[in-house]
């Protein structure tokens, strides 16, 4: 085996980014190269994703790769979930792909509700209810000019990827989460979509991680500069994914919380749990690479801060986050705490004044400075997750001796000691590209630059990657 360079197209829900990684036996090399905000468009008719941007950023960073790289030999791309573009019969995008933060899934899921009973749909796709899976998003979409039109559905990264290559289809682990993929077998469910009158035809074949797809159009070689043998290689499409690939854990006793705008908290399984305790505690089985589930439940995660820092330089006084975070840690502790998952948290504005809303109606004081409302937002997020790992647990039957924090989160120090003091348990924080690092292994191995299953990739990042140890304070 000899070591291969291979680029990530990484899009989170605020930021995207190309990554090179070179890849081969005991080595394990990430660099970056283009990083773009990803905001969304308010238009009219709702909130949208600008994915015209997206894509010429995608472009321009692959350009910015192949430059840094002229071994380039394969690009694999990951998003965040549920959204997606429709084309009609000639391929061509029938209007900017909505936010899953647009209002308008709200009645369409009573309305599918009415027709599968909640309790029935997680049977079938084992999903934990989130108002905008891409299931309530079709039903609002139910008589539409736009639907009817529709020739195929693709989700945002296999959108994206039939922008580069012209091949049509759909990653399993992004299929996930769209609630039309039955969890027994890993099929659409066909029976599902015409219980709620949607259209069969526009659901594409499936693939899973680590087929290669095929080269890119000439029109992109010829933007990017990038060489014919450049092969586009399905990965764990969905960030979650593949961030849990890249969690650098030993064995099989672990939690995992990817943290960024949202944080996925839960463990990794071999098979589903179906069961309606598991429903009532709104836990999700969503596939992962290499047949594994994962099972968890969406934390609101770092929005709240995100957001509350947006809030104030609307207001003309921007905050700098690290003397926030600082002030933060020297506030005791027994502050006022929120449910970061409460529905008033979802919709962008002012983050500040719901969380001080949140507390009155609670009758808890009301965070009197904003390293208090910060201070409040981590304790939240510290305790939601330890909730979460307690019930995963107990749902599972899986034993945790460890939580994992990978992402954007595993470099705020406050919240990951504040999440080892809560769940009791020892707290391992990085790699900070866990999602990126997780797309390049699952390409690497494709193509042949290492072997093995899911532990021996993660053994690759344990070894390469510097990690930081958080013991809980009551242990010490």
């Amino acid at each position: 085996m000899t070591a291969g360079t291979l680029a990530a197209v990484d899009l989170g829900a605020s930021s995207g980014r190309v990554m090179i990684g070179l890849v081969g036996p005991g080595q394990l090399e990430l660099r970056e190269v283009h990083r773009f905000p990803n905001d969304p468009i308010a238009l009219p008719d709702g909130l949208h994703w600008d994915v015209l941007r997206i894509h010429y950023e995608m472009l321009d960073g692959l350009r910015r790769a192949g430059r840094a790289d002229r071994e380039l030999s394969s690009i694999g791309i990951d998003t965040w979930g549920v959204d997606y573009g429709l084309l009609d019969a000639d391929g061509r995008l029938l209007g900017n792909p909505y936010h899953y933060r647009d209002g308008r899934t709200t009645a369409a899921a009573e309305a599918v509700h009415a027709m599968v009973p909640r309790e029935r749909l997680y049977h079938r796709n084992g999903l934990q209810f989130m108002p905008f899976n891409t299931v309530y998003q079709l039903a609002a979409s139910r008589g539409t000019a736009e639907l009817r039109g529709a020739a195929t559905l693709l989700l945002m990264p296999d959108l994206l990827a039939y922008w580069l290559s012209g091949s049509i289809g759909a990653e399993e682990t992004n299929a996930s989460t769209t609630g039309l993929l039955r969890v027994a077998d890993r099929t659409w469910d066909m029976e599902l979509l015409d219980k709620l009158d949607l259209p069969r035809s526009i659901l594409p074949p499936l693939g899973r991680p680590g087929d290669i797809v095929g080269g890119l159009r000439p029109e992109v070689q010829a933007a990017t500069g990038l060489a014919g043998s450049v092969r586009l290689t399905l990965v764990g499409s969905h960030d979650t994914a593949s961030a849990v690939v890249g969690v650098p854990a030993e064995g099989r006793d672990f939690a995992y919380i990817s943290s960024g705008t949202w944080s996925l908290v839960g463990i990794e399984l071999d098979a589903p749990v179906l069961s309606d305790e598991g429903r009532l505690a709104n836990f999700t089985n969503e596939q992962g690479v290499d047949g594994r589930i994962r099972y968890h439940r969406n934390v609101m995660g770092l929005w709240l801060l995100q957001e509350s820092m947006h809030a104030w330089e609307r207001l003309g006084s921007p905050e700098d986050l690290s003397a926030l975070l600082d002030a933060a840690g020297r506030l005791p502790s027994g502050g006022p705490v929120i449910d970061p998952d409460d529905a008033a948290f979802l919709p962008p504005g002012d983050m500040p004044a719901r969380i001080g809303e949140a507390c009155r109606r609670t009758d808890q004081p009301v965070p009197t400075s904003r390293p208090a409302l910060v201070r409040c937002i981590l304790d939240s997020l510290a305790l939601a997750y330890a909730r979460t790992i307690t019930d995963a647990r107990r749902l599972s039957g899986r034993d945790v001796r460890v939580v994992h924090l990978v992402g954007g989160g595993s470099r705020n120090t406050l919240l990951c000691q504040l999440t080892a003091n809560a769940c009791r348990l020892p707290v391992v924080a990085g790699p900070v590209e866990a999602t990126a690092l997780g797309n390049i292994l699952v390409q690497a191995r494709a193509h042949g630059h290492i072997q093995g299953g899911l532990e021996a990739l993660r053994a690759l990042v344990r070894a390469t990657h510097p990690l930081q140890r958080y013991e809980p304070a009551s242990t010490r």
